[in-house]
This record gives C-alpha cells, structure tokens and sequence, in this order.
C-alpha cells in the first residue's frame, strides 16, 4: 500500500533528492520492528496496561500532532486533513525525519482507510554545520534558539542568511564571518540601498509623493527584466527551491540600484523641465520596484516585509498577493511615509566575539587553544579567524567592489568598501604571517589588486 502510494506521489508531487533517496531505501529493505517508547518522565504516556510508565518516542506521536494542532484551532479541521482532492500538503525537514513523515505516517493514514490527507511534496535538507565543525549542544559548539536572541541580530536577518545558505542539494555551515558579509553586502549594501535611495529621492525631490510617469525605452526594459525575474522567483518557490528564490529578490534589487545609477534623478531634478519630468518617471518607477520587493520578501522576512509596506503606505490589499506581472502599485500623487534605513552594519568585532562566545564550553575552548597554537597556519593571531573564510571574505569584498565600479557608483560609496577590503586583505595578510607593511608603488597607479 505504501510502495504504491509512494510511486504515486513521485510523478505527481516534488520530493527533494534525500526525501527520495531515503523512501526508496527503506521501501526497499523492507520494514524492521522499531522501538516506538522511550523510558523517560516526560513526553505522552503509553495507554496501555504494562506499559504506562514509558512515553511514546517524539517522532512517532508527533506527525499526530499536525492534525490535533489543527483540531485545536479549528474545529473544521477536516477540511484540510481529511480532504485529499482538494488539499496539497507540503514538508519541509532535515533529512533525519523523513522516514516518519514519509513512510511511518503515511502507513498510518492509509491504514485508517479514512480518507486523509498524505504527504504529496517533501523537502529534505542536507546537513548545517558550525564554521569548520558540526553543532553540539553538549559541547556548546554553534547558536541555538536563545543564543540566537541573546546577540541582538534581529531575527529577519537570521532567517535571510540560514535560507540563503540552506542545505538543500548538500551539505553547508554556518559561518559568522560569511553572515557578517551577507548582511553588508546583500542586505545593507544592494537590497537596502536600494530601497532607502529611491524612497528618499521620492520624499526629498517629490514632497513625498509618487510623481506621473512617462515609461520610454529603457524604463520598459526594466519592467521586463522584473518580469523575467518574477517568473522565475515563481519557478522557484514552486519548486521548492528556497535558496534560488532569495537569489532573485537580490537579483531585482540590484537592477534596481542599477538603473537609479544609470540615471542619476539627482540630477536631472535639477536640469530643464524635461529633465525634471523624466527624473519623476524614474523615482516614481524605482518606488513602485520598492513595494514589488516588499511582497517578495514577505516570506522570508516578514517584519522587514512590512516596515518597507508602512515606509512607501501601502494599500493592505495591494501586497497580499504575489503577482504573475510587474505592475505599478501607487497612482500618481500616492503619499509615502517616512523612509529610514533597514538594516545596519555588522563589524568585524561583532562576528569574532560571537564566534569565541559560542566555540564550545571551557575545557572545549583550552583544547581548541591548544590545536590552534599548533597549526597557526591555519588561523588569526587574534580572534581564531580560519584562513580560509579570510580569503573567501576577501573574494566576496572584492565582488562589492567590483559591482559598485561597474555601476559606477558614487566615489564615496566605493571608497567605504575599498576601506572594508583593505581591511578584509590585512587581517589575511597577518593570519598567514607576511608583513603588513605596503610595498612601494608607483604614484601614478591609482588602482587596487582585487
């Protein structure tokens, strides 16, 4: 029954590689007996006579709990899960639980021959790991649910960097210095950027009003490369690839920052009235990309989703839906709010304590010590930055660089980042030992190794 229910649920559902690969193996190899108790105080006793002093083992009893979650806060419960014509349930998990959720719950559910609803599309992830090594609530090795509250990162940004980093084909870790550079480059640097530009250019040169636009040639470029963009984050998120989706968000942002470049409004709002007039069509163009961003972010980072909804004023009812289309959200005159910056640097300081505050417990961290004074090679003299993460932080500085040359951004902007890779290439430069001390160059060269 399960087989085919299973085979059934391949050609007409999405199951990751790992859901698949680890169905198929324990279809094949046959059920073996399995211990569904476990001797512990906590956890739902057994009911059942000489048995009553165990609980049931969490992820036998748990899937249960799907439905009875349901039942709890609605009593039309049925209506989804005891409705499989209608209702398309999707899983997502680390790839440990996928024989509860798709063999050991579904054997249940077609058992009762009830008519439930069963698993039809399952995700599985590959495993996270901590810098150069696994987690471990033991040894205190990683961030955990408090840990994670306690560094005062808000928590879009973790959901931002754990599902732009989320293992869904392989393996991946969580690095504090690969965090650090996410945040300053695609959160601070493209994607805020972008938004706090082209709303204070609404509020400073418009009064704060969205202004009347005349699309020409490459303003509908724009618009079809957001069509592009869109159909493609469609794509994705149907498909369940999560970590491409996010890509597309920051790929629509950088478009954005790329055409307020090209451009200029601070310009043309001060030349002749045509200028003036086509500096609207472009303001009032990027702030409609603004609120586009804003329901595409929703799921990933939902209160970031809607501090930009109140900056730009947007109508409730206009960003609940994700559109098939690019279109314009606010009618000419439409009020903004107030813009401020969404999101705010993290320095090299910040990443190293945390990265020393969560290595592990005392007697971890004197053993850590121990190795590290024996391979020097391989980290920071201060701070146990891996060498390796050094020059990975250096390659993605040098890609800010590079990108804000290409669209020409403002010398001050490159400047702050030629600043950050200085910095990113001495810190390298001590970790493998060689001199900090810059060799003489020639006056005339102007430009930097990347």
């Amino acid at each position: 029954m399960v087989s085919n229910w299973f085979k059934n649920a391949l050609q007409t559902g999405i199951w990751s590689p790992s859901a698949q690969a680890i169905t198929n193996s324990w279809l094949r190899d046959g059920l073996k007996t399995r211990c569904i108790t476990r001797d512990l105080e906590w956890g739902v006793k057994v009911p059942l006579a000489g048995f009553t002093d165990k609980v049931f083992y969490v992820w036998y009893d748990a899937p249960i709990g799907y439905l009875s979650i349901t039942a709890a806060y609605t009593d039309k419960w049925e209506q989804w899960w005891r409705n499989p014509d209608q209702v398309k349930l999707y899983q997502f998990m680390a790839k440990d639980n996928v024989p509860f959720h798709s063999v050991i719950f579904p054997a249940c559910l077609l058992g009762a021959d009830n008519g439930y609803t069963v698993v039809g599309n399952m995700t599985a992830t590959e495993y996270l790991n901590y810098e150069d090594g696994k987690f471990s609530k033991s040894r205190g090795v990683g961030v955990f649910g408090t840990d994670a509250i306690d560094t005062g990162i808000p928590a879009d940004i973790w959901r931002f960097y754990l599902l732009y980093v989320r293992p869904e084909n392989q393996d991946s870790a969580f690095s504090w210095l690969d965090l650090m550079t996410k945040n300053n480059s695609e959160l601070l640097n493209n994607l805020g950027n972008f938004i706090n530009r082209a709303l204070m250019f609404v509020n400073n040169f418009f009064d704060g009003k969205i202004p009347d636009m005349h699309l020409l040639d490459d303003d509908k470029t724009l618009v079809a490369v957001l069509n592009r963009e869109l159909r493609m984050y469609h794509h994705h998120l149907e498909n369940l690839r999560l970590r491409d989706a996010i890509r597309i968000i920051l790929n629509v942002s950088r478009q954005g920052n790329q055409y307020i470049q090209k451009h200029q409004p601070w310009v043309l709002v001060k030349g002749s009235e045509e200028e003036k007039k086509r500096a609207g069509t472009v303001v009032g163009l990027a702030a409609n990309v603004v609120c586009l961003l804003s329901v595409m972010l929703e799921p990933y980072m939902p209160s970031t989703s809607r501090t930009i909804q109140s900056q730009v004023n947007a109508d409730p009812d206009m960003v609940r839906v994700l559109p098939e289309r690019f279109f314009c959200y606010f009618e000419v005159g439409h009020q903004i709010g107030k813009p401020s910056p969404l999101f705010r640097k993290i320095e090299v300081k910040e990443v190293e304590a945390f990265r020393k505050r969560f290595s592990g417990d005392q007697c971890s961290r004197e053993n850590s010590k121990q190795v590290q004074s024996q391979q020097t090679t391989n980290t920071t003299e201060s701070g146990g930055i891996d060498v390796e993460e050094l020059k990975k932080a250096v390659s993605n500085q040098g890609d800010v660089v590079r990108t804000l040359k290409t669209q020409k951004a403002a010398k001050a902007d490159i400047g702050a980042e030629v600043t950050k890779l200085l910095e990113l290439k001495t810190r390298l430069s001590i970790a493998i030992g060689e001199s900090t001390v810059p060799a003489k160059t020639e006056k005339k060269k102007k430009s930097i190794d990347l």
